[in-house]
């Protein structure tokens, strides 16, 4: 009972020295030892080190779209019964983007009808996440055959000549338009791609 009395007398002291509320609406916070006296509680220190960084690496915006890219078909050197060339895709785009997997690629005549095409993905180089940053290039490697095999006719073209192309990015489903003057395509327009690659 005494104790609530002194308590109380306090109470109306610290009032009356021009205390900026009531008692109720003060907080208490708790200073541990060592630290300042000013009544603000220290921040620990953190094991963790402190996150470089970003301003001068844009993240990536998301998937490389058809409407970001411009694709190409660069040829490559030919061998005996063979035909190599370079699926090149750039990201036109005004943020980075990402690639991650195999292209869809049908062959077209010249009139935009379908011609056949049976793409075969190869895993040499599999699928690896590529990052372009603006004007950024990422390649996927073709090969196919010049030579008539299973049901194609063994006298004139093999397969019917393809004038155009259209590419599909990794896990999109609008195309990219190309062009394509590499011949036509035998074994059925058997295309072995593999997975894109930094260019």
């Amino acid at each position: 009972m005494r104790r609530l009395v002194v308590f109380g007398v306090l109470a109306v002291a610290l009032t009356a020295c021009g205390n900026p509320g009531p008692a109720a609406e003060q907080s208490t916070i708790e200073v541990e030892p060592g630290s300042s006296s000013d009544g603000v509680a220290p921040v620990p220190p953190s094991s963790k080190p402190l996150p470089a960084s970003t301003a001068s690496t844009p993240r990536a915006s998301g998937r490389c779209t058809a409407a970001v890219l411009a694709g190409e078909v660069q040829p490559g050197d030919p061998a005996a019964g063979s035909r190599y060339a370079k699926l090149v895709v750039t990201n036109n785009g005004q943020a980075p983007c990402t690639l991650n997997g195999y292209s869809g690629l049908q062959l077209l005549d010249p009139s935009g009808q379908q011609v056949p095409t049976d793409l075969q993905r190869t895993t040499d180089p599999g699928p690896t996440l590529v990052t372009l940053p603006p004007k950024g290039r990422a390649a996927a490697n073709l090969r196919w055959t010049v030579v008539p095999t299973g049901d194609d006719p063994v006298r004139g073209p093999c397969e019917p000549e393809a004038g155009q192309a259209r590419a599909i990015p990794p896990d999109e489903t609008q195309p990219m338009s190309l062009s394509w003057d590499l011949g036509p395509v035998c074994g059925d327009g058997k295309i072995e791609i593999s997975a894109f690659y930094p260019a």
